[in-house]
């Protein structure tokens, strides 16, 4: 009987988590199926009453193209401009900058597990920084390089920014390979970048997709530092989210649409990885 209590109590307990985690998916999605007049009714729609895709053609259609095709009448909420470039910009630099991330912090990773460079841990402190020390700084520093607002200026930051991370990472991943290994690779006639390249990495590639999808999570989901430092021609996601207003206040079918459409990436990402993700998350500095 005690046994049967127990494990009632887990599951209650279990459903309970599940229904804290998932409800706020499930609110978005159901707020991006929701016509303009659900998202000011003072009532609570739980799911809504007239279903509607306007929301997500908005995402990349123009309003004028729309009420030409019927989709939306010409006094109902429309946006000012579709959200093509934002979800365009995103992609670009969340990829660039994640592989220059995983790029310039594996390497440095390889050369503090194998040659003792860089001293111990201490490049951890620049993440403990809270980020807005550092921004303002570097949002000078960018508008004097007329960087401000360009994909190159966040890209440099995207790909700046994660590298303590990086190099925690993959420097445990690292360490847990025998330096052996690297020897025998060397008396076999191996450089020491041959043996990087040719018979470390792929030993650490598990390690490599799930830093990598960390770091790119990181980026695509960033607001501060696009939020200082873009304005106009590299606006991202998050910050195109919160330009959707018009004089009824917050435009939230659209905001959820939006917000649904960005978590697409990531899954495909995380899918395209699966294999290496149960290794890598049992492999490492993430092993726990």
């Amino acid at each position: 009987m005690e046994n049967l209590i127990y494990t009632a109590i887990r599951y209650i307990f279990a459903i309970g988590v599940m229904f804290f985690s998932l409800f706020p998916l499930y609110w978005m999605f159901s707020m991006s199926l929701k016509p303009p007049i659900e998202w000011t009714s003072p009532d609570i729609h739980w799911w809504p009453w007239y279903p509607t895709v306007s929301n997500y053609l908005m995402l990349f259609f123009d309003k004028y193209t729309l009420i030409e095709w019927g989709v939306v009448k010409p006094w109902e909420v429309t946006v000012p401009e579709t959200a093509v470039k934002a979800i365009t910009n995103s992609l670009i630099l969340s990829i660039s900058g994640t592989a220059l991330s995983v790029f310039i912090g594996t390497l440095a990773a390889y050369a503090m597990s194998r040659y003792g460079a860089g001293g111990d841990y201490m490049f951890l402190t620049f993440r403990m920084l809270p980020p807005i020390a550092i921004l303002m700084p570097i949002v000078m520093w960018l508008s004097t390089l007329r960087l401000l607002d360009t994909h190159i200026g966040v890209i440099l930051l995207y790909g700046l920014f994660p590298v303590p991370f990086v190099i925690w990472l993959m420097r445990s991943f690292f360490d847990d390979l025998p330096k052996e290994i690297d020897e025998a690779a060397i008396m076999d006639g191996c450089t020491p970048a041959t043996t990087f390249v040719k018979v470390i990495l792929p030993l650490v590639k598990g390690g490599l997709a799930v830093t990598a999808l960390f770091i790119f999570i990181l980026n695509w989901s960033d607001l501060i530092v696009a939020l200082l430092v873009t304005y106009r021609r590299a606006v991202t996601i998050p910050v195109q989210i919160g330009l959707y207003y018009s004089d009824i206040g917050h435009l939230y079918g659209i905001m959820s649409a939006l917000g649904i459409f960005a978590i697409i990436p990531t899954l495909i990402f995380g899918l395209a990885i699966q294999k290496y993700l149960v290794r890598g998350l049992t492999f490492g500095a993430i092993k726990g």
